[in-house]
C-alpha cells in the first residue's frame, strides 16, 4: 500500500540565528582567493559540432576544482549557460547534449570527486560525515563553495551572457542546486531533482538507506555527538537556504523515493522563497524522480527562460 504523504510536511531543522553571518563570512573568505581558472581544449572529446574543455579553478582552502565545459562550435553572440551539479556517488558527465541545444554548459566536480580529489578525498562512504561536528571544517563548507565558484567561472567567460545562467542537478545535485540558487543571485533559473541535503535529521528517521544512513552509522558509534551533529547540519541544510531563492525554479520528486524521502521534498518546496516555483511529484517513481518524463520538462523550462 502506498503511504500517505502530507504535502504540508515540515522538517525539524531550524535555521540558525547566525546563518547569514556564517555564510557571509565563508563567502568573504572565498572572495579573497583568486579563481586562477585554466581552460584546456580536449581534442579527444571534441566533435564537429561541440568543443569540449577541461576546466580547473581554485576554491576554499586552496583546493583545485575540476569541471567539464562544452560549447557549440557554430555560435554567434553571447550564449546562455547552464551549470550542472553532481550526485553523491556519480561523477560529473560531460554536458555535450546541452551544448548541442545552444548553451555554454559546465559540469563541476567539487572536492572529493574524480579529478578534484588530490587534496581532499574522504572517500565514499565518509564524505557526508567528515568533520560533521564542526561547521568550520565540515565537508560541505568547501563542497558548496566549489559549486558556487563555477558561477564565477561562467561570469569570466566572454562567450557567456551573464544575465542568462541556469543551474540544475538531481539528488546531491538537486541539493547543490538549491544552495547555489540561494547564494548566487546571478542564477536566473533552476531545476532541482530529488533534492538531497535537505531535511537531514528527518531523512535519517524516515529512511534507513545510504547515503543518509552514514549519519546514523556515525551516531551509533558516537551517540554523545548527536546535538553537535544536528547543530552543524542546520547550517548546511537546503531548507535553511531555500527562502533566499528568488529565481524561477522547478522541483521534481519521486513519491516512492527511499533514498531522499519525499516528505523532505515537500518541506523544501514549501520553504522556497521564489514566487515562481512549481513542484512535480511523480507517483510510482523512486529516486530517479520521474526522470524519463521530467527531462523534457527541464529542457522546455530552461529554453523558456534562457532562450538559447
Amino acid at each position: 500500500m502506498t503511504k500517505s504523504i502530507p504535502e504540508d510536511y515540515r522538517c525539524k531543522v531550524e535555521k540558525p540565528g547566525d546563518f547569514d553571518q556564517y555564510w557571509n563570512d565563508v563567502l568573504s573568505q572565498a572572495a579573497q582567493i583568486p579563481l586562477n581558472a585554466v581552460t584546456v581544449a580536449d581534442p579527444l572529446r571534441t566533435s564537429d559540432y561541440i568543443e569540449t574543455f577541461q576546466v580547473f579553478y581554485d576554491s576554499l582552502d586552496g583546493v583545485r576544482v575540476a569541471a567539464w565545459y562544452c560549447l557549440p562550435k557554430n555560435r554567434t553572440g553571447r550564449l546562455p549557460a547552464v551549470l550542472f551539479l553532481p550526485g553523491y556517488q556519480s561523477d560529473p558527465p560531460i554536458p555535450k547534449d546541452w551544448a548541442r541545444r545552444g548553451y555554454a554548459a559546465i559540469s563541476a566536480a567539487p572536492r572529493g570527486k574524480l579529478r578534484s580529489n588530490s587534496q581532499f578525498n574522504p572517500g565514499y562512504p565518509n564524505l557526508l560525515t567528515y568533520n560533521i561536528i564542526d561547521r568550520n571544517s565540515y565537508t560541505y563548507r568547501g563542497f558548496y563553495v566549489d559549486a558556487w565558484r563555477a558561477i564565477d567561472y561562467l561570469l569570466s567567460r566572454d562567450e557567456v551572457d551573464s544575465t542568462r545562467i541556469g543551474v540544475a542537478g538531481s539528488s546531491q545535485g538537486g541539493g547543490l542546486t538549491i544552495t547555489t540558487a540561494a547564494m548566487r543571485q546571478e542564477v536566473a533559473v533552476a531545476s532541482a531533482g530529488a533534492p538531497y541535503l535537505c531535511g537531514y535529521t528527518d531523512a535519517i528517521e524516515l529512511e534507513n538507506t545510504y547515503p543518509y544512513e552514514e549519519i546514523n552509522d556515525y551516531l551509533r558509534m558516537h551517540p554523545e555527538h548527536r546535538a553537535d551533529v544536528e547543530s552543524t547540519l542546520a547550517y548546511f541544510d537546503g531548507i535553511s537556504f531555500a527562502d533566499k531563492i528568488n529565481c524561477p525554479i522547478i522541483v521534481n520528486i519521486g513519491l516512492q523515493d527511499n533514498v531522499v524521502p519525499p516528505e523532505t521534498g515537500y518541506a523544501l518546496f514549501n520553504t522556497i522563497g521564489s514566487a515562481d516555483k512549481r513542484l512535480y511529484a511523480y507517483e510510482g517513481h523512486g529516486h530517479e524522480a520521474g526522470r524519463y518524463k521530467h527531462t523534457a520538462v527541464i529542457t522546455d523550462f530552461f529554453a523558456e527562460h534562457l532562450k538559447p
